[in-house]
Protein backbone atom coordinates (compact mmCIF):
# COMPACT_ATOMS: atom_id res chain seq x y z
CA UNK A 1 0.00 0.00 0.00
CA UNK A 2 1.36 3.57 -1.07
CA UNK A 3 0.86 7.33 0.40
CA UNK A 4 -2.39 7.77 -1.76
CA UNK A 5 -3.63 4.46 -0.62
CA UNK A 6 -3.30 5.69 2.38
CA UNK A 7 -4.63 9.37 2.52
CA UNK A 8 -7.94 7.66 0.55
CA UNK A 9 -8.80 5.74 4.10
CA UNK A 10 -8.20 9.42 5.86
CA UNK A 11 -10.41 10.89 3.70
CA UNK A 12 -12.66 8.02 4.88
CA UNK A 13 -12.59 9.37 8.41
CA UNK A 14 -14.77 11.98 10.13
CA UNK A 15 -14.17 14.81 11.76
CA UNK A 16 -17.01 14.70 14.52
CA UNK A 17 -16.96 18.76 15.05
CA UNK A 18 -16.07 20.47 11.15
CA UNK A 19 -18.26 18.07 9.52
CA UNK A 20 -16.06 16.33 6.91
CA UNK A 21 -13.27 14.49 6.27
CA UNK A 22 -9.50 14.74 7.21
CA UNK A 23 -7.92 15.16 3.90
CA UNK A 24 -10.79 17.15 2.41
CA UNK A 25 -10.52 19.67 5.81
CA UNK A 26 -6.35 19.53 5.66
CA UNK A 27 -5.57 18.62 8.61
CA UNK A 28 -3.14 15.59 7.19
CA UNK A 29 0.49 17.17 7.58
CA UNK A 30 2.39 14.35 6.08
CA UNK A 31 2.15 10.47 5.69
CA UNK A 32 4.82 8.21 4.70
CA UNK A 33 4.62 4.31 3.95
CA UNK A 34 7.82 2.45 4.99
CA UNK A 35 8.18 -1.14 5.57
CA UNK A 36 4.62 -2.00 5.81
CA UNK A 37 3.98 0.93 8.70
CA UNK A 38 2.16 4.14 7.96
CA UNK A 39 3.55 7.42 9.35
CA UNK A 40 0.67 9.98 9.85
CA UNK A 41 0.78 13.16 11.13
CA UNK A 42 -2.06 15.09 11.37
CA UNK A 43 -3.03 18.30 12.57
CA UNK A 44 -4.84 17.77 16.01
CA UNK A 45 -3.91 20.33 18.68
CA UNK A 46 -5.83 19.62 21.78
CA UNK A 47 -4.62 16.38 23.69
CA UNK A 48 -6.73 13.95 25.17
CA UNK A 49 -9.91 16.12 23.78
CA UNK A 50 -12.91 13.07 23.32
CA UNK A 51 -13.11 14.20 19.78
CA UNK A 52 -9.44 14.21 18.99
CA UNK A 53 -8.87 10.98 20.75
CA UNK A 54 -12.27 9.52 18.74
CA UNK A 55 -9.83 10.66 15.21
CA UNK A 56 -6.94 9.14 16.12
CA UNK A 57 -8.11 5.83 17.24
CA UNK A 58 -10.34 5.74 14.23
CA UNK A 59 -6.99 6.23 11.75
CA UNK A 60 -5.31 3.63 14.15
CA UNK A 61 -8.38 0.75 12.99
CA UNK A 62 -8.40 2.31 9.87
CA UNK A 63 -4.61 1.28 9.08
CA UNK A 64 -4.67 -1.81 10.82
CA UNK A 65 -7.77 -3.53 9.27
CA UNK A 66 -5.78 -2.55 5.62
CA UNK A 67 -2.79 -4.35 7.36
CA UNK A 68 -0.64 -1.28 7.88
CA UNK A 69 1.50 -0.66 11.31
CA UNK A 70 0.79 3.01 12.08
CA UNK A 71 3.15 5.80 13.62
CA UNK A 72 0.38 8.55 14.06
CA UNK A 73 1.74 12.07 15.90
CA UNK A 74 -0.09 15.10 16.03
CA UNK A 75 1.16 18.78 15.62
CA UNK A 76 -0.44 22.17 14.87
CA UNK A 77 1.99 23.88 12.92
CA UNK A 78 2.92 27.21 14.61
CA UNK A 79 2.83 30.81 12.59
CA UNK A 80 4.86 32.35 14.85
CA UNK A 81 8.67 31.38 15.10
CA UNK A 82 9.50 29.15 18.46
CA UNK A 83 11.93 31.88 19.29
CA UNK A 84 9.48 34.28 19.59
CA UNK A 85 6.82 32.74 21.79
CA UNK A 86 6.30 33.55 25.41
CA UNK A 87 5.64 30.00 26.39
CA UNK A 88 7.08 28.08 23.12
CA UNK A 89 6.50 24.47 25.60
CA UNK A 90 2.83 25.41 26.12
CA UNK A 91 0.06 24.40 23.19
CA UNK A 92 -2.55 25.68 24.71
CA UNK A 93 -3.47 28.59 26.84
CA UNK A 94 -6.66 28.47 28.49
CA UNK A 95 -8.35 31.82 30.28
CA UNK A 96 -11.01 31.39 32.61
CA UNK A 97 -12.74 34.44 34.02
CA UNK A 98 -15.87 36.11 35.25
CA UNK A 99 -17.37 39.71 35.01
CA UNK A 100 -17.57 39.40 39.20
CA UNK A 101 -16.30 38.18 42.17
CA UNK A 102 -18.27 35.03 43.97
CA UNK A 103 -19.67 33.27 40.98
CA UNK A 104 -16.42 30.56 41.24
CA UNK A 105 -14.52 31.28 39.07
CA UNK A 106 -11.12 29.90 40.98
CA UNK A 107 -12.98 26.36 41.86
CA UNK A 108 -14.08 25.89 38.03
CA UNK A 109 -10.17 26.85 37.07
CA UNK A 110 -8.86 24.53 39.55
CA UNK A 111 -11.60 21.42 38.52
CA UNK A 112 -10.64 22.28 34.59
CA UNK A 113 -7.11 21.99 35.11
CA UNK A 114 -7.34 18.86 37.53
CA UNK A 115 -9.79 17.26 35.10
CA UNK A 116 -7.34 17.82 32.43
CA UNK A 117 -4.59 15.98 34.12
CA UNK A 118 -6.61 13.23 34.72
CA UNK A 119 -7.54 12.54 31.43
CA UNK A 120 -3.95 12.25 31.00
CA UNK A 121 -2.50 15.64 29.55
CA UNK A 122 0.70 17.64 30.74
CA UNK A 123 -1.47 20.68 33.00
CA UNK A 124 -0.03 23.82 34.38
CA UNK A 125 -2.28 26.19 36.15
CA UNK A 126 -1.19 29.86 36.62
CA UNK A 127 -3.12 31.58 39.62
CA UNK A 128 -3.20 34.72 37.83
CA UNK A 129 -5.42 36.71 40.54
CA UNK A 130 -2.94 38.47 42.05
CA UNK A 131 -5.54 40.32 44.00
CA UNK A 132 -6.85 37.52 46.21
CA UNK A 133 -4.61 34.11 45.22
CA UNK A 134 -6.44 31.12 46.78
CA UNK A 135 -5.70 28.58 44.11
CA UNK A 136 -2.85 26.68 46.65
CA UNK A 137 -5.34 26.37 49.15
CA UNK A 138 -7.79 24.67 46.77
CA UNK A 139 -5.14 22.17 45.85
CA UNK A 140 -3.53 21.84 49.30
CA UNK A 141 -0.31 22.90 47.49
CA UNK A 142 1.65 23.50 50.12
CA UNK A 143 5.34 22.87 48.41
CA UNK A 144 6.51 26.35 48.02
CA UNK A 145 8.30 26.76 44.68
CA UNK A 146 11.94 26.05 44.23
CA UNK A 147 14.73 28.10 42.13
CA UNK A 148 17.58 26.82 39.82
CA UNK A 149 21.14 28.12 40.05
CA UNK A 150 19.51 30.29 37.00
CA UNK A 151 17.28 31.68 39.37
CA UNK A 152 14.39 30.12 37.38
CA UNK A 153 11.23 29.07 39.33
CA UNK A 154 10.62 25.37 39.61
CA UNK A 155 7.02 25.22 39.90
CA UNK A 156 5.38 22.63 42.21
CA UNK A 157 2.97 19.72 41.08
CA UNK A 158 -0.44 19.00 42.65
CA UNK A 159 -2.65 16.23 41.13
CA UNK A 160 -0.40 15.82 37.93
CA UNK A 161 -0.53 19.82 37.53
CA UNK A 162 1.82 22.53 37.75
CA UNK A 163 0.89 25.05 40.32
CA UNK A 164 2.12 28.82 39.92
CA UNK A 165 0.55 31.54 42.17
CA UNK A 166 1.50 35.02 43.75
CA UNK A 167 0.20 33.25 46.87
CA UNK A 168 3.47 31.90 47.00
CA UNK A 169 5.37 35.05 46.97
CA UNK A 170 3.01 36.92 49.93
CA UNK A 171 2.75 36.42 53.38
CA UNK A 172 -0.64 34.58 53.99
CA UNK A 173 -2.34 37.28 55.42
CA UNK A 174 -0.27 40.20 53.93
CA UNK A 175 -3.03 42.89 51.84
CA UNK A 176 -1.83 42.55 48.16
CA UNK A 177 -2.12 46.29 47.01
CA UNK A 178 -0.70 46.76 43.20
CA UNK A 179 -0.55 49.47 40.49
CA UNK A 180 -0.75 48.92 36.77
CA UNK A 181 2.65 48.97 36.02
CA UNK A 182 3.55 46.63 38.96
CA UNK A 183 0.86 43.96 37.89
CA UNK A 184 1.86 43.40 34.25
CA UNK A 185 5.69 43.21 35.15
CA UNK A 186 4.78 40.71 38.03
CA UNK A 187 2.74 38.56 35.90
CA UNK A 188 5.54 38.76 33.13
CA UNK A 189 8.38 37.41 35.41
CA UNK A 190 5.74 34.75 36.80
CA UNK A 191 5.31 33.67 33.25
CA UNK A 192 8.43 34.10 31.52
CA UNK A 193 10.73 32.83 34.43
CA UNK A 194 9.36 29.80 35.12
CA UNK A 195 10.01 26.70 34.02
CA UNK A 196 6.82 25.42 33.08
CA UNK A 197 8.75 22.51 30.93
CA UNK A 198 6.18 21.27 27.91
CA UNK A 199 2.43 21.58 28.49
CA UNK A 200 -0.38 20.52 26.78
CA UNK A 201 -2.57 22.77 28.48
CA UNK A 202 -2.14 26.14 30.87
CA UNK A 203 -5.02 26.63 32.78
CA UNK A 204 -4.84 30.58 33.87
CA UNK A 205 -7.17 31.88 36.49
CA UNK A 206 -8.37 35.44 36.12
CA UNK A 207 -9.35 37.70 38.95
CA UNK A 208 -12.64 39.01 38.35
CA UNK A 209 -13.62 41.87 36.01
CA UNK A 210 -12.07 43.51 33.52
CA UNK A 211 -8.65 45.36 34.46
CA UNK A 212 -4.96 45.59 34.65
CA UNK A 213 -4.58 41.86 34.73
CA UNK A 214 -6.69 40.97 32.31
CA UNK A 215 -5.46 43.63 29.64
CA UNK A 216 -1.54 42.33 30.46
CA UNK A 217 -2.85 38.56 30.12
CA UNK A 218 -4.54 39.50 26.92
CA UNK A 219 -1.71 41.32 25.53
CA UNK A 220 1.05 39.21 26.49
CA UNK A 221 -0.08 35.78 26.40
CA UNK A 222 -1.08 34.00 23.23
CA UNK A 223 -4.68 32.29 24.47
CA UNK A 224 -5.94 29.86 22.66
CA UNK A 225 -9.79 30.60 24.47
CA UNK A 226 -11.23 31.36 27.28
CA UNK A 227 -14.24 30.54 29.81
CA UNK A 228 -16.45 32.77 30.92
CA UNK A 229 -17.92 31.42 34.19
CA UNK A 230 -21.26 33.12 35.49
CA UNK A 231 -24.21 31.71 38.13
CA UNK A 232 -28.06 31.14 36.63
CA UNK A 233 -29.30 35.06 38.09
CA UNK A 234 -29.18 37.91 36.03
CA UNK A 235 -26.71 40.31 37.81
CA UNK A 236 -23.96 37.52 37.18
CA UNK A 237 -25.08 37.07 33.61
CA UNK A 238 -25.12 40.94 32.87
CA UNK A 239 -21.64 41.00 34.41
CA UNK A 240 -20.55 38.06 32.46
CA UNK A 241 -21.49 39.89 29.06
CA UNK A 242 -18.60 42.47 29.74
CA UNK A 243 -16.05 39.66 29.73
CA UNK A 244 -17.50 38.66 27.01
CA UNK A 245 -16.88 42.24 25.35
CA UNK A 246 -13.54 41.79 26.72
CA UNK A 247 -12.25 38.57 24.71
CA UNK A 248 -13.98 40.02 21.47
CA UNK A 249 -12.14 43.72 21.53
CA UNK A 250 -8.70 41.64 21.73
CA UNK A 251 -10.26 39.03 19.28
CA UNK A 252 -9.76 36.03 21.76
CA UNK A 253 -11.43 33.19 20.84
CA UNK A 254 -14.55 32.05 23.80
CA UNK A 255 -14.40 28.61 24.20
CA UNK A 256 -17.95 28.78 25.77
CA UNK A 257 -20.04 29.90 29.06
CA UNK A 258 -20.21 27.70 32.03
CA UNK A 259 -22.80 27.96 34.53
CA UNK A 260 -21.94 27.63 38.18
CA UNK A 261 -23.94 26.84 41.16
CA UNK A 262 -26.97 25.74 38.67
CA UNK A 263 -29.14 23.96 41.17
CA UNK A 264 -29.18 22.68 44.90
CA UNK A 265 -30.35 19.64 45.36
CA UNK A 266 -31.88 18.85 48.62
CA UNK A 267 -30.60 15.82 50.18
CA UNK A 268 -33.49 15.22 52.67
CA UNK A 269 -36.22 15.22 50.21
CA UNK A 270 -34.17 14.66 46.83
CA UNK A 271 -36.26 17.43 45.27
CA UNK A 272 -33.74 20.56 43.21
CA UNK A 273 -34.35 24.11 43.70
CA UNK A 274 -33.34 27.12 41.70
CA UNK A 275 -31.21 28.81 44.28
CA UNK A 276 -30.08 31.31 42.12
CA UNK A 277 -32.57 31.47 38.69
CA UNK A 278 -31.92 28.51 35.75
CA UNK A 279 -30.98 28.96 33.07
CA UNK A 280 -29.10 32.31 32.72
CA UNK A 281 -25.45 30.64 31.77
CA UNK A 282 -27.04 28.79 28.74
CA UNK A 283 -29.35 31.82 27.74
CA UNK A 284 -26.44 34.07 27.59
CA UNK A 285 -24.62 31.38 25.44
CA UNK A 286 -27.58 30.89 23.44
CA UNK A 287 -27.82 34.71 22.56
CA UNK A 288 -23.98 35.06 21.42
CA UNK A 289 -23.90 32.09 19.46
CA UNK A 290 -21.62 30.32 22.01
CA UNK A 291 -20.85 27.01 23.16
CA UNK A 292 -22.67 25.85 26.51
CA UNK A 293 -19.84 24.07 28.25
CA UNK A 294 -22.19 22.97 31.14
CA UNK A 295 -23.83 23.50 34.36
CA UNK A 296 -22.40 22.89 37.98
CA UNK A 297 -24.62 22.13 40.87
CA UNK A 298 -24.34 24.33 43.96
CA UNK A 299 -23.19 21.35 45.64
CA UNK A 300 -21.92 20.90 49.51
CA UNK A 301 -18.98 18.90 48.68
CA UNK A 302 -17.49 21.34 46.13
CA UNK A 303 -17.15 23.62 49.13
CA UNK A 304 -15.80 21.22 51.20
CA UNK A 305 -13.18 19.97 48.35
CA UNK A 306 -11.99 23.39 47.70
CA UNK A 307 -11.66 23.78 51.45
CA UNK A 308 -9.70 20.58 51.97
CA UNK A 309 -7.64 20.75 49.07
CA UNK A 310 -9.42 17.71 46.75
CA UNK A 311 -10.98 18.99 43.34
CA UNK A 312 -14.40 17.70 43.04
CA UNK A 313 -13.63 16.29 39.27
CA UNK A 314 -11.86 13.56 41.00
CA UNK A 315 -14.69 12.06 42.58
CA UNK A 316 -17.37 9.75 42.56
CA UNK A 317 -20.80 11.26 41.84
CA UNK A 318 -23.07 13.89 39.74
CA UNK A 319 -20.99 16.55 40.34
CA UNK A 320 -18.05 15.27 39.14
CA UNK A 321 -19.72 13.90 36.47
CA UNK A 322 -20.55 17.16 35.75
CA UNK A 323 -17.59 18.92 36.31
CA UNK A 324 -16.24 15.71 33.71
CA UNK A 325 -18.16 16.98 31.07
CA UNK A 326 -17.55 20.58 31.48
CA UNK A 327 -13.74 19.39 31.09
CA UNK A 328 -14.02 17.63 28.10
CA UNK A 329 -16.06 20.04 26.30
CA UNK A 330 -13.62 22.74 27.29
CA UNK A 331 -10.83 20.23 25.55
CA UNK A 332 -13.33 19.39 22.37
CA UNK A 333 -13.51 23.48 21.73
CA UNK A 334 -9.81 23.78 21.99
CA UNK A 335 -9.49 20.91 19.67
CA UNK A 336 -11.91 23.23 16.94
CA UNK A 337 -10.09 26.44 17.55
CA UNK A 338 -6.66 24.92 16.64
CA UNK A 339 -8.30 22.36 13.95
CA UNK A 340 -9.57 25.44 12.08
CA UNK A 341 -6.53 27.30 12.27
CA UNK A 342 -4.76 24.77 10.32
CA UNK A 343 -7.39 24.79 8.28
CA UNK A 344 -7.12 28.62 7.39
CA UNK A 345 -3.45 28.02 6.96
CA UNK A 346 -3.88 25.45 4.55
CA UNK A 347 -6.08 27.47 2.36
CA UNK A 348 -3.20 30.74 2.97
CA UNK A 349 -0.57 28.63 1.82
CA UNK A 350 -2.81 27.50 -1.20
CA UNK A 351 -3.55 31.10 -2.33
Amino acid sequence: MDESAVRDLLAEVEDPALGDDLVSLGLVNAVAVEDGTAKISLALGAPYSPHESAIATEVRERMTDAGLEVELSANVPEETDPDEQVLPGVKNIIAVASGKGGVGKSTLAVNIAAGLSKLGARVGLFDADVYGPNVPRMLAADEAPRATEEERIIPPEKFGVKLMSMAFLSGEDDPVIWRGPMVHKLLTQLVEDVEWGNLDYMVLDLPPGTGDTQLTILQTLPLTGSVVVTTPQEVAVDDARKGLRMFGKHETPVLGVAENMASFRCPDCGSEHDIFGSGGGRKLAEENDLPFLGGIPLDPSVREGGDEGTPAVLGEGDTADAFRVLTENVANNVGIIRRQGAQQGVRRDAQ
